[in-house]
């Protein structure tokens, strides 16, 4: 059923609700590469902020200059531009060229080592200052009590900073994720076949461009918004409990609609 109300523009329903409920193999490959892309590179990324945020906070000024300047340089850059020079850069340069791993029966390809890396490298930078931040969100008298009981300072990180700081970080860590799997779609550049670039050779073989480039709007609509909703039970389950988070119906979580703003309860 192809759409024309007169106007030249036509639309066609069966090639997009077929994409849609019976999506190909190589559909599926996009579709899964996107999602354990993102889950390993945003682990990956938080790990490598919390490093990043501890040698901010070192006492010896060449390793905070060391993570300030990671964080400046990777933050002040484009992520397309360090997916390029990671992937190509460093291949045309001699330097390192990704290679395809196989692991028993598991075969990690080249452009998705470098794919992770990039996007773990990148995150790595936002983590750090979402860590810097919810760690020093953390009411500094605490951190002076501790030190006045004797508490050496890694254990009043642990004892004290970290748990109070993890409630903190957890609404914008999800936001970061969600913000991860939008940006797979920047790694077709460097020829890794995720959904976006399923999307683009499909769209080269049936010149269906509307209608393939929406079902991956779709998809990542449909990717977005199931995490959506898991950010939410995270955020309740460990959550800042001085926050009153008022349950809402799947329809205002999905538009806003009815939405009222969180209110902090006082003691």
């Amino acid at each position: 059923m192809i759409l024309d109300a007169g106007t030249g523009v036509t639309f066609d329903w069966s090639f997009f609700w077929g994409h849609i409920l019976e999506p190909s193999s190589a559909w599926l490959t996009g579709l899964w590469r996107t999602i354990y892309i993102s889950v390993i590179s945003q682990a990956l990324g938080v790990v490598l902020g919390f490093l990043i945020t501890i040698v901010r906070r070192s006492r010896l000024a060449p390793l905070r200059a060391v993570g300030s300047f990671y964080v400046w340089v990777v933050r002040g850059t484009p992520l397309l531009v360090q997916l390029v020079l990671v992937y190509n850069g460093l291949a045309a340069t001699g330097i390192y060229k990704f290679s395809d791993i196989t692991v028993g029966d598991v075969t990690v390809l080249g452009v998705v080592q470098a794919a992770i890396l990039t996007l773990a490298v990148h995150e790595g930078a936002y983590m750090s200052e979402i860590i810097r931040a919810s760690l020093d969100a953390v009411d500094h008298g605490q951190i002076e009590a501790a030190a006045a009981l004797g508490m050496t300072p890694s254990l009043t990180m642990r004892i004290i900073h970290i748990p109070q700081a993890v409630r903190i970080v957890i609404p914008p860590l999800g936001n970061e994720f969600n913000l991860m799997m939008k940006n797979t779609t920047l790694l077709s550049v460097i020829g890794l076949q995720e959904m976006f670039l399923t999307a683009q050779d499909i769209n080269s073989t049936t010149f269906k461009t509307f209608e393939i480039f929406a079902v991956a709007g779709c998809y990542y609509l449909f990717l977005t918004t199931v995490w959506g909703f898991v950010q939410r039970g995270i955020e309740r389950k460990l959550g800042d409990p001085s926050m009153r988070v008022p349950r809402q119906s799947a329809l205002t979580r999905l538009t806003g609609i009815g939405s009222r703003s969180t209110v902090r309860v006082e003691h």
